[in-house]
């Protein structure tokens, strides 16, 4: 019985707070060794660590080209904090010749004022559609900076972006501090179904899936083979979990590394974590959930509870990821009592 079979519930607020605190398969029956140790870049220049100055309120964000006309701004591998500015997402956009894509808007208002210069500093070109590719508040909490703009997403995450926002600025403003002067929550404004289209000389392309959240929005540039993953894909950090659906989202992952075998993208843009080829992340957080998975599973049914799982050793193919121990413990805080619930009501003997 997956995670998936659980009763619903809604996200505590102590969850909220954590919130964005943020070709082949493993289901296939292929084994990965040496290829999951280290992600390959995607392009020829090293990402960029980003150094938030916290004096001028400046997240030093700097554009980096991924093919012709793609780019991405990297946030930090890292959990929320003060010291990052609570930039730990990736945005990007695709410059078409017919306008500007922008994907994503980071964390607050300062953040998307700060990349519509820098996107401005690169291109000419105006910013046409921009794609919030979930409902966490990272995804679309610059929307404000893009007043004029077409801010776009699926119809789910803005209904949650509505419904959670004021939540999401509450902990954030505790989080971020004065990273947040100004910032309100800022849903996006049209519902976008999935579809293919071309602008300009682009092909590109958005898919829903779900797992990570109910609604997960994915960008395929199929000029460039660039894949805009959202949160279904975490590199070197630890998946955030409030939203999911364990079973789903593991389906999700078997669907992109089929995409992938099928050629329609090489590389991957993962919200957290480094940009890489192939299945790298896809892979990374598939292990990550059947562990995490099969280890709350394993934990409930030999009696521990909650404050024992807490102090139990990590596996130590997971410890040195980004943002852990605090992101696993945010998952058992959230997740853990379901298992003991469906423990419990197993009949003796059996």
């Amino acid at each position: 019985m997956s995670t998936a079979q659980l009763p619903k519930k809604s996200v505590p607020s102590s969850f909220r707070l954590a919130l964005g605190l943020s070709a082949t398969a493993l289901a296939l029956g292929v084994v990965l060794g040496d290829a999951l140790a280290q992600p390959v870049p995607a392009a020829g220049s090293a990402a960029h660590v980003p150094r938030p100055d916290m004096t001028r309120l400046h997240y030093d964000l700097q554009p980096r080209s991924l093919a012709p006309g793609v780019w991405v701004i990297e946030g930090a591998v890292d959990d929320f904090s003060r010291a990052n500015g609570c930039n730990i997402i990736n945005t990007g956009f695709i410059a078409t010749g017919a306008g500007v894509v922008v994907v994503n808007t980071g964390p607050s208002r300062l953040y998307g004022e700060q990349q519509r210069r820098a996107v401005a500093q690169v291109t000419a070109e105006p910013v046409v559609q921009v794609l919030n590719l979930n409902l966490h508040p990272d995804y679309f909490f610059g929307n404000q900076a893009w007043a004029g703009v077409p801010v776009q997403a699926l119809a789910g995450s803005i209904a949650g972006m509505q419904a959670e926002g004021g939540a999401y600025a509450d902990n954030l403003y505790r989080l971020c501090g004065d990273w947040m002067k100004g910032t309100e929550s800022t849903p996006a404004t049209q519902a976008l179904a999935p579809q293919r289209w071309r602008l300009g000389g682009r092909d590109l392309e958005v898919r829903r899936l779900d797992g990570h959240t109910s609604d997960d929005l994915v960008l395929i540039d199929h000029s460039s083979g660039v894949l805009f993953a959202g949160g279904l894909v975490f590199a070197d950090r630890a998946p955030t979990t409030p939203h999911a659906d364990f079973a789903r989202w593991q389906a999700a992952l078997d669907t992109l590394a089929q995409w992938h075998a099928r050629g329609e993208f090489r590389t991957v843009v993962p919200s957290h974590g480094p940009v890489h080829a192939g299945v790298y992340g896809i892979e990374q957080t598939r292990r990550w959930l059947r562990w995490a998975d099969q280890t709350m599973q394993s934990q409930a049914e030999r009696g521990l509870d909650l404050n024992e799982a807490l102090h139990q050793p990590m596996d130590a193919a997971f410890v040195r990821w980004a943002a852990n121990p605090a992101e696993w413990h945010r998952t058992l805080t959230q997740w853990f009592p379901l298992f003991e619930k469906r423990a419990l009501a197993v009949p003796a003997g059996r």
